[in-house]
């Protein structure tokens, strides 16, 4: 199924994602565990977990005899092929799902490697029109997913979208092009209004994470949408929780929707503030933080070690904007001893 990516515009050819999934369906919760994904399974293409919340196109390179060795993202250039399905939920809520009925909020993360071209072929099961509309990566006006261009899916129909990634490199008048790696979103942008206000608001965004070449894999990847005064779409005071076992390689992805700014805050945790959020060496010149102002659109993502240097506990994650705080943008992050427990936490009195 491999074939090499075609023509990436003006780059030259010197220039120079998770393997299983839980969720807990609509609830906003997006959690995706690499260590219950077979490497068979990722190497299959668009093999899905039975409850599809996430796909990877990241097959980790062969770890060294030592266990603990950090396993990597390959290099990109594969094509590949997957659906994608709209659907209303419960209380006016929407999401997007890999199987029909499993739509979830935040819809399935997808990953790529620099150099991957995927085709997504939409069904849009809802009464209204809806779209598919990604941030980050290449694409022409026919996949730009929104009504200017008439790359929108009407009720009931189908129509495919084709994501391109590029790897970094010299443009022909000898200027830098970035590459694709990083971390993005996706989004409806027609429901309710032209810009997909309706959409957003109800549930239709979900992560795309664009790996480079010798990039670290993660455990664990967690998805975290601030919109509006809700964490996921979770009501009030309701935010979600994730958990990890220390020792865990935990990787965040932070999307912010919405009208507000917010800022994102995690306890006893921090992380580089650049393309990884991992530090390259002990000369890496870019700031060590544990808050990040985001705004509407911004996303970032970041990797932690869970538990490293603090221990186990219920570290809570939340808006540092007192009062958005204060009305329950909050969560936990739950992380465990390797025998499961939590010191000091009792789930009922949270």
């Amino acid at each position: 199924m491999s074939t090499t990516m075609g023509d990436i515009g003006d780059i030259s050819d010197n220039g120079d994602v998770d393997d299983a999934n839980g969720t807990d369906g609509t609830d906003g919760v997006s959690v995706m565990d690499r260590r219950g994904f077979s490497r068979r399974m990722m190497l299959g293409g668009a093999a899905v977990a039975t409850v599809a919340t996430s796909l990877s196109f990241v097959a980790a390179q062969d770890a060294t005899p030592a266990e603990s060795a950090a396993r990597t993202a390959p290099a990109g250039g594969e094509v590949r092929r997957i659906k994608l399905y709209i659907e209303k939920l419960a209380g006016g809520r929407m999401g997007y799902g890999f199987e029909k009925g499993e739509a979830s909020i935040p819809g399935p993360l997808i990953e790529l490697n620099e150099g991957d071209t995927l085709h997504i072929e939409v069904e849009n099961t809802m009464d209204v029109a809806a779209s598919l509309h990604v941030h980050g990566l290449d694409y022409e006006t026919s996949s730009d997913g929104t009504k200017l261009s008439r790359s929108h899916v009407e009720p009931g129909d189908t129509r495919t979208y084709t994501w391109r990634t590029h790897v970094p490199g010299r443009r022909k008048d000898g200027t830098w092009r970035a590459g694709s790696a990083g971390y993005w979103h996706y989004h409806d942008h027609v429901v309710g209004t032209e810009h997909g206000t309706g959409g957003i608001r109800n549930g239709l965004y979900g992560p795309v994470i664009v790996r480079r070449k010798g990039d670290i894999l993660p455990d664990k990847t967690l998805t975290v949408v601030f919109n509006d005064m809700m964490i996921n779409n979770k009501p009030a005071h309701e935010g979600p929780n994730f958990e990890a076992t220390v020792g865990d390689r935990v990787e965040f992805v932070m999307i912010t929707h919405g009208e507000y700014y917010h800022t994102f805050h995690v306890h006893g945790h921090r992380w580089a503030d650049n393309r990884t959020g991992m530090l390259t060496g002990p000369d890496d010149p870019s700031q060590v933080i544990d808050n990040k102002i985001v705004g509407p659109a911004d996303s970032f993502g970041f990797q932690v070690i869970a538990g490293e240097g603090v221990g186990a506990g219920a570290w809570m994650y939340h808006c540092h904007v007192q009062s958005h705080s204060d009305m329950g943008m909050a969560g936990l992050f739950l992380v465990k001893k390797a025998d499961g427990t939590i010191p000091g936490y009792e789930p009922h009195s949270h």
